[in-house]
């Protein structure tokens, strides 16, 4: 992959790096990116540590995989580059931003200034196939990310954990909800948040409650 991962995360994760299964799982991402289109681009893999070094981090926002259409993934969960068109779950979430703090919708998708506040846009799954969802699934992504997750539960304090959807619900085992604060709601995606449980949810506004609570500054969604 050649991608050198921000020197805070190294430290933390350098025990994931000496393990069999990231051997494996580099060897594997290689071939992909050699044979078939895969996103995000190589040198942005990494890019939601690189943006949000492990101190400064205050929220965690957990994906699945990346966007798997050209130019969309960005290596943020969530997020596109700017002149790309906003996907239907980002526009879910600025719906609810909008209607829960009275933020006007962005009219860009890309999240790089809620990353550079300290939300860590971690999807479970760094690389995909081009047009293929979930196909670099089984490759030992999430056990990276997992020691990510928990890395952060075990070292840190009073961060926010929003886990959207049954997937991203799925890690809260990771997450020591006696130091931390724990957001559950369905996915933002249309299907799931068009059945109710998306809008109305308030996880920005309870968010930045936590964090001003704990003396930390809030985010600027």
């Amino acid at each position: 992959m050649n991608v050198k991962i921000e020197s805070s995360w190294n430290e933390h994760l350098k025990g994931e790096f000496e393990k069999p299964y990231f051997s494996a799982l580099t060897s594997a991402v290689r071939e992909e990116y050699k044979h078939y289109p895969c996103y995000p681009p190589g040198r942005l893999i990494f890019n939601a540590f690189n943006l949000c070094p492990f101190e400064q981090v205050k929220v965690v926002i957990i994906g699945q995989d990346p966007y798997h259409e050209p130019g969309q993934a960005m290596g943020l969960s969530f997020s596109v580059p700017k002149g790309v068109q906003i996907p239907p779950s980002l526009v879910n979430i600025y719906k609810e931003i909008e209607q829960d703090l009275g933020i006007p919708v962005s009219p860009s998708g890309d999240l790089t200034h809620w990353a550079e506040q300290g939300v860590l846009l971690l999807n479970a799954t760094l690389t995909v196939r081009a047009h293929v969802a979930n196909s670099h699934q089984k490759l030992g992504w999430t056990t990276f990310t997992d020691a990510a997750i928990k890395a952060l539960s075990d070292c840190r304090e009073h961060l926010v954990f929003m886990l959207w959807g049954g997937y991203a619900r799925g890690k809260k085992y990771l997450i020591d909800q006696t130091k931390h604060l724990v957001l559950e709601s369905v996915h933002p995606s249309p299907l799931s948040a068009n059945r109710g449980g998306w809008f109305g949810n308030h996880h920005f506004s309870r968010c930045n409650d936590y964090l001003q609570n704990n003396g930390i500054k809030p985010i600027k969604w």
